[in-house]
């Protein structure tokens, strides 16, 4: 005999999947979308337990999982690999989801509209994501496009990565944004150093790089704001 109560066993009414279809998903808490995602619990406690149990396993809550690993995940009862891939693979799609919406026609006129299109992805990272903004003749956002994951060093931001990237685009100008996981957006000697190598790089190709924003915690830095391209 079971010693918690599974969903099949609660009031229809109750049950997560019956509520988003006659109620509507905005009446569902963060455990009931997750426990839908889960499909299923463990022997242990139902998909709603399970859920509740995810999102308490950190302080962050959903934070946890803009940058969560499969890793991480698994280490957590009652979850296993086919439950991770699952989230990982729910929230990515969310992410691009949401940027796709907001990179539609969206036109790059300065700082402050590159950090309102990925702060909120970026400000949470636990590693460095460097990233490319691709744009055309109208300064309109063709993409965003991920160089490397890891620290920032000449070795993994290479020109070429960078710019046969633009090329395939069709892309006039970039805009270099990366995070500082620590949360402050100082840029370092070797941010000003991979700056200065795609900026020269791109002279010689045709191809201008307007700026390169460092993203922190709810803060960021442009160099081109600071004359430093």
């Amino acid at each position: 005999m079971n010693a918690y109560t599974t969903i099949k066993e609660m009031p229809v009414y109750e049950r997560p999947r019956e509520k988003l279809v006659t109620y509507g998903v905005n009446t569902l808490s963060n455990a009931e979308l997750l426990a839908i995602l889960l499909s299923t619990g463990s022997k242990e406690m139902s998909a709603i337990d399970l859920a509740n149990c995810i999102l308490s396993s950190t302080k962050e809550g959903l934070r946890f999982f803009t940058d969560c690993a499969i890793e991480e995940l698994i280490q957590i009862k009652g979850v296993g690999l086919a439950k991770a891939t699952q989230i990982i693979a729910a929230v990515e799609l969310g992410k691009r989801i949401a940027l796709t919406t907001k990179a539609n026609n969206y036109k790059i006129k300065g700082p402050d509209d590159v950090t309102h299109l990925l702060m909120e992805e970026m400000r949470y990272l636990k590693k460095e994501f460097f990233n490319i903004m691709l744009l055309n003749t109208k300064n309109e956002l063709i993409a965003v496009e991920n160089i490397s994951i890891g620290s920032l060093n000449a070795s993994i931001v290479h020109p070429r990565e960078v710019f046969v990237r633009a090329i395939k685009r069709s892309s006039a100008s970039l805009i270099l944004v990366h995070n500082h996981p620590s949360g402050d957006p100082q840029p370092s000697k070797e941010d000003i150093n991979i700056t200065n190598r795609l900026v020269e790089a791109g002279k010689l190709i045709g191809i201008e790089i307007l700026d390169h924003i460092i993203i922190g915690d709810n803060a960021y830095v442009s160099l081109k704001e600071k004359n430093m391209i």
